[in-house]
């Protein structure tokens, strides 16, 4: 059985049109459907996001990062479903939501988007290194708004998917704090030419869980694959033991017949290393 996500399922550069007002279509519904509260973060960052609270007393948080032309909305079912394992309850999530802006890629039509995107058939050229650091000092912002509330940092997990997956790895492999873990579904490392320069000094013990489809139409397969040697040979980042009690490092896994989206395999590996770095009880 596969769980699709309602917005990330972009496959050829026509969907991501299309995609573009369904977001419209979506976010209208639900926020006029559902009383979901948004936070604004003005005084922090130009980030709004919504929160899935913890059922049990709140001792971990995990920062999710939607994908192009997505919105927290589109992970809140993953969150709640995480939520409702008991061993999971004392986790929150932070889905934000990506500011509107114009993709070139996608004929310079705006919408929620973590930074430019030059093309869909190679993301390494001209990369919107200006998009991509002004999203890491938001994301930092909010990592920073839940230590302020009590979190430590080894209790944080940033993740996200596709393009969200690229900013959580830019941002967890750079910030000066060391989180609990980085989560990549679908995505790619960014600005691998300065990677080595920006990245934390702690980087290379972080526990790191990446899903990927090996039918990825768009973060195409390959490209993860390359990510991740570069990862290993030029960052020094190791293969954790999946079988270690917190696994640090990285766990690199594939998913046959999966296109740009998630399945429940995949959440269910997802899942099960949240347990591992960010348990119920700190250890």
């Amino acid at each position: 059985m596969r769980l699709h996500l309602p917005l990330p399922l972009l496959s050829s550069r026509v969907a991501i049109g299309c995609l573009f007002l369904c977001s419209l279509i979506f976010l209208s519904r639900h926020l006029s459907q559902h009383n979901v509260q948004t936070n604004n973060m003005a005084a922090l960052s130009s980030l709004q996001f919504l929160t899935v609270a913890a059922k049990a007393k709140h001792t971990a948080t995990v920062i999710f990062v939607h994908g192009l032309g997505d919105s927290g909305l589109g992970w809140k079912p993953v969150a709640e479903m995480f939520g409702g394992d008991a061993a999971l309850s004392h986790v929150k999530w932070v889905l934000p939501h990506a500011p509107v802006k114009p993709v070139t890629a996608n004929g310079g039509y705006r919408m929620p988007s973590w930074f430019d995107i030059q093309s869909f058939d190679n993301f390494d050229p001209a990369e919107d290194e200006k998009g991509m650091l002004e999203t890491v000092h938001s994301l930092n912002q909010l990592i920073t708004a839940e230590v302020d509330v009590g979190i430590p940092a080894d209790r944080i997990v940033l993740g996200g998917f596709s393009q969200g997956g690229a900013m959580s790895l830019l941002t967890g492999l750079t910030t000066e704090r060391r989180l609990g873990g980085v989560a990549v579904l679908s995505g790619w490392l960014p600005l691998k030419a300065k990677f080595r320069a920006m990245m934390s000094e702690h980087a290379k013990q972080l526990p790191i869980f990446w899903g990927h489809g090996a039918d990825d139409p768009l973060v195409r397969y390959a490209w993860a694959q390359r990510s991740v040697d570069y990862m290993k040979s030029e960052l020094g980042i190791k293969i954790a033991d999946e079988n270690a009690e917190k696994p640090v490092g990285l766990i690199f896994k594939t998913y046959p017949d999966l296109e740009h989206s998630t399945d429940i395999q995949e959440l269910r590996d997802f899942n099960a290393w949240l347990r591992k770095v960010i348990p119920e009880k700190a250890s």
